[in-house]
């Protein structure tokens, strides 16, 4: 997949599921040809249903409509819920399915958590939003805060290249081969790129197993050593490696104006844990921290200087970065990333405590010993990560679930060494 950027894009920053899901809904509504969806969590709840009902409705009127969701993320779909989709012709797959001995869910490592939508190759969402009611207000506290993008433009017909390749790459290791060509048949005599509906440069970046394993944090690094004025990255689980934390320290040391967003109502307490540990060696270098305090963050999202910002599914974690499959755009646009740098700034005055040393205290003790561990484990675990195995995705049938049983085009996507 070549990384270059693409002009002539329009984005329209979605804020949290108020925003996100009647887009996504409304574009699913109008589809003619094709549906693809992309989710590391589908439930059940209002939010699903929706969701569900919106990919039947298109089914029928003769759209194409596929959905990959993540086994180890979204586990317990019933037959109720499935059944109704592969009635109307939906094609479900399920990113690295297989037994759960004694109820546990052992691919924590072998993740797909990309959350992508594409509809006739003319409408694109990326982000960081999962299918759940979780991502509304009305969910209570323990709603989350995050963003996503609505794309029109070149970058849609990329988006939707991957797509394809993705799903192509697993169906491939199929018997039913013959349906994997016809598949493809059908979107041969489509032009290559849609026309300019706006002035944004842009660039869809993903991480990997093969080919992709650091892309999304080599741009982050890249744009973090370019920086000149500011930096502002929001991310749920921020534990990145040695280099990308060099950059940031050195970046506020030449006087970068550097702002970290953090989780400090997590929902999982483990998180602020771990990033905690990674404090002490950010501010002494003038990086400023604020913790989100209204509810849980999820977003992945950052701000470099007055024209570079990302908006994607990847955490700033050794998950995102080493393990998962992730999605990011990167987008060159003054005017969008002065949106989402207003946004951001909106959520540190009205909503985040800004940690400073003084507010910490001094390192001592065991905390002391925390703190170093964590920081030179910063230094090793890319190493370390090498050496496990790698994974690549390729579809195979998907067992029965016990007491659940799924439905025959119920297809898995599952991950080989």
């Amino acid at each position: 997949m070549d990384r270059r950027w693409i002009p002539g894009n329009d984005f329209t920053l979605l804020e949290n599921g108020e925003e996100f899901f009647p887009r996504v809904f409304a574009c699913i509504a109008n589809a003619k040809r094709e549906v693809i969806v992309e989710t590391f969590i589908l439930f059940e709840d209002k939010v699903g249903l929706q969701l569900q009902e919106a990919l039947i409705a298109a089914a029928r009127r003769g759209a194409q409509v596929d959905i990959t969701i993540d086994d180890w993320g979204s586990p317990d779909l019933s037959a109720h819920f499935l059944d109704p989709l592969r009635a109307a012709g939906v094609r479900i797959h399920s990113f690295n399915p297989g037994p759960r001995p004694f109820g546990l869910r052992p691919h924590l490592l072998r993740r797909m958590h990309r959350k992508i939508v594409v509809v006739d190759r003319e409408v694109a969402f990326v982000g960081g939003i999962n299918y759940s009611a979780d991502h509304l207000a009305d969910y209570g506290p323990e709603a989350k805060q995050d963003y996503a993008v609505e794309i029109h433009g070149p970058l849609v017909s990329e988006i939707h290249r991957f797509c394809h390749t993705a799903l192509a790459e697993g169906l491939r290791h199929q018997r039913q081969k013959r349906q994997w060509w016809r598949w493809r048949k059908q979107w041969r005599g489509t032009p290559d790129q849609q026309a300019h509906a706006g002035s944004a440069e842009a660039m869809f970046v993903v991480r990997d197993n093969r080919r992709h394993m650091d892309d999304i944090e080599r741009h982050y690094r890249i744009a973090i050593r370019s920086a000149k004025k500011r930096i502002v990255i929001a991310n749920a689980y921020f534990f990145p490696g040695y280099r990308f934390i060099k950059e940031l320290k050195r970046a506020a040391r030449r006087g970068v104006d550097v702002r970290l967003i953090l989780q400090g109502e997590p929902d999982m307490p483990w998180v602020r844990t771990a990033s905690t540990m990674l404090y002490h060696h950010l501010l002494r270098a003038g990086v400023k921290i604020y913790e989100y305090c209204e509810r849980p963050l999820h977003g992945k999202v950052a701000v470099m200087d007055d024209q570079w910002c990302t908006v994607g599914s990847s955490n700033l974690d050794p998950m995102s970065l080493l393990f998962n499959l992730e999605a990011n755009v990167i987008i060159r646009d003054r005017s969008f990333t002065q949106t989402l740098a207003a946004k951001l700034d909106k959520l540190m005055r009205r909503a985040c405590n800004e940690i400073t040393v003084e507010s910490l205290g001094e390192l001592q003790g065991w905390s002391l010993v925390q703190s170093f561990l964590a920081y030179h484990f910063t230094r090793r675990y890319p190493r370390w990560a090498a050496w496990l195995p790698r994974h690549v995705p390729r579809l195979l049938p998907t067992a029965p679930s016990q007491g659940k049983p799924l439905a025959p085009a119920f297809v898995g996507l599952k991950e080989k060494a």
